[in-house]
């Protein structure tokens, strides 16, 4: 019996199994004459373009690092006159319910819990106008003058934040934050 009348004899399901397997012993229809190992050194990156990645990739970060970098001082100096306006929301609310701001001995802390020194406030909210007391983005805590003398005007108050510097004065990210002057930068 030849190899065809064999085959043709055979069930149906062991025909499809044999052409499996058969299949299965193909090399690829894309590369007929390539073995495992070659097919492995053609998948593979070389050292030369691994090196042109990492230059490429320096090159960027020598562009856009010195960028990023300068930002962060101005991020830190918005983020402190947010709070700056959080801080007079809390302090007019703080008025309201009591006619007067806290006086510079009672300071902020006056908006987190009851005052115990000064004036003591009859109508102070319970839980307070402020969760809890905020520091400036360069961790000092703010500081609070009431009344204050600008000039020739007298101001109610005054929130102050030092700047990256943590001290009184100071040009650029050094300068002070405060309340009255927030929109002039």
């Amino acid at each position: 019996m030849s190899i065809r009348e064999q085959i043709s004899s055979q069930p149906m399901s062991m025909r499809r199994r044999k052409q499996q397997g058969a299949s299965r012993l193909r090399p690829s229809r894309l590369a007929p004459h390539a073995s495992p190992r070659r097919l492995y050194e053609e998948q593979a990156f070389t050292f030369i373009e691994i090196m042109v990645v990492v230059a490429i990739l320096a090159i960027l970060a020598a562009l856009v690092v010195p960028r990023i970098m300068g930002r962060t001082d101005d991020a830190k100096r918005t983020a402190a006159k947010v709070q700056i306006r959080n801080i007079e929301g809390a302090l007019q609310l703080y008025k309201l319910d009591n006619g007067v701001y806290p006086s510079t001995e009672q300071g902020l802390k006056s908006l987190v819990e009851k005052p115990s020194v000064g004036v003591i406030p009859k109508k102070w909210k319970l839980g307070g106008y402020l969760p809890k007391l905020p520091e400036d983005p360069w961790g000092n805590p703010y500081k609070y003058l009431s009344p204050v003398q600008r000039g020739e005007y007298k101001v109610e108050y005054e929130i102050t934040s030092l700047g990256t510097d943590g001290e009184v004065g100071g040009e650029g990210v050094n300068a002070d934050i405060n309340n009255w002057n927030l929109d002039k930068e």
